[in-house]
């Protein structure tokens, strides 16, 4: 699977199929580049990490099933470069926490952290790099890839936990 980028928009690849995505307000950069709050999608290949869904607005086709877990109202993604729990999940009662999963807007719905600066995380290069549901008007996301909806189900189907997104 291959994303390619102009500034904030993109076309991931896979399969023979060609999809629409919306990418980071300042386009894509070179990994060794990437900051945290920079808006940035770093290029590079990263694999696909166990998603989240919520299950309490979609039915995932049971391919799925084994590698997505329900997203409970306490998740959220760390994001703050001086936790020892930085660009992991963590569980917190902060109800305007900047990334729980639990949005209300939808682009969270389905959600797969990618593997970028997570093994280890190295504090200040950037977290949150996710594949997740695409704005309606496809608006730039933080750093993220999304796509619509149907799109991203679609992509999923043909991956897997370890699969993996290539990003130029």
């Amino acid at each position: 699977m291959i994303v390619t980028g102009q500034g904030a928009r993109g076309t991931l690849a896979i399969g023979g199929r060609l999809f629409d995505c919306a990418l980071g307000r300042s386009g894509v950069v070179a990994a060794d580049t990437k900051r945290e709050g920079d808006g940035a999608t770093p290029a590079g290949k990263w694999p696909l990490r166990r998603g989240f869904y919520r299950a309490d607005r979609l039915t995932l086709p049971a391919s799925l099933k084994d590698w997505f877990q329900p997203i409970e109202a306490d998740m959220a993604w760390d994001d703050d470069a001086a936790s020892p729990s930085y660009n992991r999940l963590i569980r917190t009662r902060i109800d305007n926490h900047p990334e729980r999963l639990a949005r209300a807007d939808g682009i969270y719905d389905i959600v797969v952290p990618l593997g970028y600066n997570d093994d280890p995380p190295r504090a200040g290069l950037g977290s949150a790099i996710f594949l997740h549901v695409a704005r309606a008007d496809f608006a730039p996301t933080a750093g993220c890839v999304a796509l619509a909806l149907p799109d991203l189900l679609a992509v999923l189907a043909q991956c897997d936990e370890g699969s993996t997104l290539e990003i130029r």
